[in-house]
């Protein structure tokens, strides 16, 4: 039995598809049906239910596919690990993150991984939490970058320096006088909130709860910078990443009030599949992340 019987195998499993296997390892549906019949017949047992284009393991396929993606991740360690001996690094390492984090986090961690490590391919594309899930569950994302990760099954968090949070008004509105504030302050205030169901939403809903603070929401959104924009005309306040207003504060469309209760942060997490080997390359890209977040 080939290494490659096995791998194609796991990405059959992985993607519930015969053609996106097909895709994944340069061969045609054919030759992975043709396999998947030579291994049930080696087996003599079927390891594979067919519905329609979809298809699922049988008990006896998921136990194959376990041991075969554990037999996979340490060969394709191996080789990671071999390449990497006496070289500069290589590889590729593909990211997701969601755009709050992408936009205002990472710029500097890309910049300075890509000037250390000139030959590694690194992509990072832009997408929403669920997807990032999604992507690294299917082995499409080496790392996927999230705000309050979710622990799930085939998931593992490493964690990342939170962000702190700070409150943000326009430059005119009564609050922009002051340094610092009691949260319980914004009582009552005219609210632009993310989207109900987001984790940030969540998460601000929580400490409103916790403090007991009834705001009057007053425009939702999916994004910081909408939320920005909504600010900055004067319709309400909202609570932001004190990374992401940065530029507007100093250039005066935004005023930033400090809490002088507490601090209020946004947690951050790296999300990889429990049972895929890091790379070495990914590795770097994590500890650079780790450190650059924490200056």
């Amino acid at each position: 039995m080939h290494i490659e019987t096995l791998k194609v195998f796991c990405d059959l499993v992985e993607s519930r598809s015969f053609s996106r296997a097909a895709v994944r390892n340069s061969i045609t549906q054919s030759a992975v049906s043709q396999q998947v019949k030579n291994l049930e017949s080696r087996f003599k047992t079927q390891l594979l239910r067919r519905d329609g284009k979809a298809v699922s393991p049988t008990p006896a396929g998921r136990l194959f596919y376990e041991r075969s993606r554990t037999i996979m991740d340490s060969f394709e360690q191996v080789q990671l690990e071999i390449k990497t001996i006496g070289q500069d690094m290589v590889g590729s390492v593909r990211v997701a993150t969601i755009y709050t984090v992408g936009l205002y986090e990472i710029s500097l961690v890309v910049k300075s991984f890509l000037k250390q490590y000139p030959k590694v391919n690194l992509r990072v594309e832009y997408s929403k939490g669920p997807r990032v899930y999604e992507d690294c569950l299917q082995g499409v994302i080496d790392l996927g970058i999230v705000t309050y990760p979710e622990p799930r099954r085939g998931i593992r968090v490493i964690p990342l320096p939170a962000d702190q949070l700070t409150l943000i008004c326009a430059p005119d509105h009564p609050l922009a006088k002051r340094r610092q504030i009691d949260i319980r302050q914004l009582n009552g205030e005219n609210f632009i909130s993310f989207e109900k169901g987001l984790p940030s939403q969540r998460a601000l809903e929580q400490i409103f709860r916790e403090c007991d603070i009834e705001l009057r929401t007053v425009m939702e959104f999916d994004n910081i910078e909408t939320i920005k924009r909504s600010v900055e005309i004067g319709a309400g306040v909202s609570i932001v990443p004190l990374l992401s207003v940065q530029k507007e504060v100093q250039n005066g469309l935004l005023a930033q009030v400090g809490f002088n209760d507490k601090n209020f942060y946004r947690q951050l997490g790296i999300i990889v599949r429990t049972k895929a080997p890091i790379s070495p390359a990914a590795r770097k890209f994590i500890e650079l992340m780790q450190t650059l977040k924490g200056s």
